[in-house]
């Protein structure tokens, strides 16, 4: 209790930092790549610190990053507060080791909900990242996404179209209620399940309604080298805001 109040619950946003930078052709983990100015990671950490209502930011690296997560957050994060994890063998693994560092936070009440970002995204808006936290508080579970209208399923050997306006390409962050998304993570980790993303783990383990989020174009995933040369246009545009 603080003045006689209770303390208001906040979000947690995890951004994910552990992978490396094999397919970008970089002798360095690509989220530590220039970008207009700064490392591509910083970007997205700058995005969730403006948004109202998240509290906890948390950088999930690998321990052989360190001086470049020591540079990032000395020089580049604007005085923001943020914690650091070491991923594991996984993407899932990673998560769940940044969900258990927020266990006691958690449990307590403290946070409510968490953001799971991929740190190859640093276009996602404080605008995107507001409205996805707001969705997933709501109603707790919230994807944003693009619509896919070229995605077709398979059917034995023969391809069938989805109808429109029924697949999405998924995007991050993805948001979801605190207490249900550490214990989906725990109880896939129990059972040996490795999903494709953080919604994919809630849609086995957990009953939590699930709602998509209108997605940006802007927010590209940093995959290959020609993919930070269009991040880099996408920042010098003058219809772009962050």
């Amino acid at each position: 209790m603080i003045g006689g109040m209770q303390r208001r619950a906040h979000a947690a946003a995890v951004v994910l930092a552990s992978g490396s930078g094999t397919r970008v052709g970089a002798d360095v983990n690509k989220v530590y790549l220039p970008l207009a100015g700064r490392r591509l990671v910083s970007w997205s950490l700058a995005a969730f610190a403006r948004v109202p209502g998240i509290g906890t930011l948390v950088l999930v690296t690998r321990p052989q990053d360190h001086e470049l997560v020591e540079w990032v957050l000395e020089r580049e994060v604007d005085g923001a507060e943020v914690e650091v994890v070491h991923g594991g063998r996984s993407r899932q693994e990673s998560e769940l080791r940044a969900l258990r560092h927020l266990a006691e936070r958690i449990d307590s009440g403290a946070i409510d909900t968490v953001l799971l970002h991929d740190g190859a995204r640093p276009l996602a808006s404080p605008a995107l990242i507001a409205g996805v936290l707001q969705t997933a508080r709501r109603h707790g579970g919230a994807v944003p996404g693009l619509a896919a209208d070229d995605i077709a399923a398979v059917t034995g050997d023969a391809l069938e179209h989805l109808p429109r306006g029924t697949a999405i390409r998924a995007q991050t962050p993805q948001a979801f209620s605190a207490r249900p998304l550490l214990d989906a993570y725990e109880e896939a980790a129990r059972r040996g399940f490795d999903g494709t993303d953080t919604s994919s783990v809630m849609e086995r383990f957990s009953g939590l309604p699930v709602h998509w989020v209108a997605g940006e174009q802007e927010n590209i995933k940093v995959t290959y080298a020609h993919d930070l040369v269009i991040a880099e246009r996408v920042l010098a545009s003058a219809n772009y805001r962050r």
